[in-house]
């Protein structure tokens, strides 16, 4: 991941990725919000760091959570954005709403979810969340890329 050190971190918070979420990644710190672990959570998915994603999990839900599924997720997706929507938390709950924009072979996605998160061991957990229903678009390779680019699809975030 040091290729990373000089570009922004792909969670959108207009720090670089080493002062945002790597010391996250790297186990050198915590999440102390639920926000900042949503954060480095979808930065992982777009560095597909499937084992961070796992390892956030509510030990309670690792089982339902494979490292292979993550793993086959992240990899089929290409990420490029997220947003905040909302986030509160208590000492040991709290709750994250975001989207997370990105494409799955020819489909523009989007993942609206309000997240719930817990602290086990002192340490800010992903538990569930609820999922809000968002069509995906499907794109034709002349198309205007949806990330607003100004570009075709085909030169921007097509493979």
């Amino acid at each position: 991941m040091s290729s990373l050190t000089d570009t922004l971190c792909p969670c959108g918070s207009m720090l670089s990725y080493t002062s945002c979420c790597q010391p996250l990644h790297l186990g050198e710190h915590i999440a102390d919000t639920p926000a900042q672990l949503m954060r480095s959570r979808y930065c992982a998915y777009a560095l597909k760091n499937a084992s961070y994603v796992y390892s956030t999990y509510a030990r309670s839900q690792q089982a339902a959570n494979s490292l292979h599924e993550i793993t086959d997720f992240a990899n089929s997706c290409r990420f490029t954005q997220l947003t905040i929507i909302n986030s509160n938390h208590t000492d040991n709950q709290g709750v994250v709403e975001f989207k997370a924009n990105y494409f799955y072979e020819n489909l523009f996605c989007e993942l609206h979810e309000k997240s719930r998160f817990i602290k086990e061991d002192n340490q800010w957990r992903y538990f569930d969340g609820d999922i809000i229903p968002v069509a995906d678009i499907k794109i034709g390779r002349n198309d205007e890329c949806p990330c607003h680019s100004g570009k075709k699809y085909k030169k921007c975030h097509a493979q």
